[in-house]
């Protein structure tokens, strides 16, 4: 059997580099181009080493910890004990999905079970699996493995930064109290332009059961024209005529529009065991849903998380 010696290096050397560019960008760090080529050029001389029958010792467990430390500190650096630990775990944890995720397709691709007992060895009791990975079919199911991999860490993250933006949002209304999730929304500068009262948004399905059916359906279809004739000649608005604004604000386009806000007895949000106490304040409805997967019910408008009341617990 041929062994090309720079096709396997060639390829160890496009490995280790992909999988230590994935371990900088799981832990936030971009390694030097020459660092990175280094780590993975000792990466790929190793394979080729233990190739060389008179070189059998290097396949030694404490040999490839050893040659694994290495790179690491190649291509990242020490800065303390606690973050070259973590790069080390990242580098580990990414090797094994590849490494698991490119069995797995190998195995998923098999066509019959004669492929699966060919690839079986049988010697002195013991059975053992050859496996015949082409350097094509390597360098493709890496691809879609790491793309699979970085869509994962990537809505991990979000899901994560998102979760630290989620508060349990009170709203004090008419003597009753309705709960939900908010997000806090930094970027949510509206106001009501005469009073200057901060206005949060709040799908109109959290005080469906305050608002005449009509206004609620009429809200969601976005028809602000016949929201406007309900509000006006709709009798079981007259009790809210008091707390009644309407916004205007610029929509996606740019161009003018309206939302209708109602004026709370309260708003109290919950955050980092935090509570925040707010009576100025308007809640203005949004006919459809903030939340793609419903993991919140309304946008919190920053200026709430001013006038802390207690703490939680």
């Amino acid at each position: 059997m041929a062994i090309y010696a720079d096709i396997i290096f060639l390829r160890e050397l496009l490995v280790d580099g992909i999988i230590l560019l994935l371990t900088g960008w799981v832990r936030g760090v971009r390694p030097k181009p020459w660092r990175l080529l280094t780590a993975s050029a000792l990466g790929a001389m190793y394979t080729l080493a233990m190739l060389i029958p008179s070189l059998g010792g290097m396949y030694h467990i404490l040999i490839k910890l050893f040659i694994s430390f290495l790179m690491i500190y190649i291509s990242f650096g020490y800065y303390s004990l606690q973050t070259y630990l973590r790069d080390l775990i990242s580098f580990y944890l990414i090797s094994f999905v590849l490494a698991g995720g490119l069995l797995g397709i190998y195995y998923m691709l098999m066509s019959s079970s004669q492929q699966v007992w060919a690839n079986l060895i049988f010697t002195g009791g013991e059975v053992t699996t050859k496996l015949q990975m082409g350097t094509f079919y390597l360098i493709v199911c890496s691809m879609v493995i790491i793309y699979l991999w970085m869509n994962f860490v990537r809505s991990k993250r979000k899901q994560q930064l998102m979760e630290q933006h989620i508060a349990d949002v009170e709203l004090h209304l008419a003597g009753q109290v309705t709960h939900c999730h908010g997000l806090i929304d930094t970027g949510n500068q509206l106001y009501d332009p005469l009073t200057k009262t901060p206005v949060m948004i709040v799908e109109v399905n959290q005080l469906a059961h305050l608002l005449p059916f009509a206004l609620v359906e009429q809200l969601k279809q976005g028809d602000m024209n016949r929201v406007l004739s309900t509000i006006t000649e709709h009798e079981d608005m007259e009790k809210w005529q008091d707390r009644i604004r309407i916004v205007p604000y610029r929509g996606v386009n740019r161009n003018a529009q309206f939302m209708l806000a109602l004026r709370p007895d309260l708003v109290r949000v919950k955050h980092n065991e935090i509570v925040y106490d707010a009576a100025k304040v308007l809640i203005g409805f949004d006919g459809g849903q903030l939340s793609a997967d419903g993991s919140y019910q309304a946008i919190v408008h920053p200026s709430l998380m001013i006038n802390q009341t207690s703490s939680v617990g």
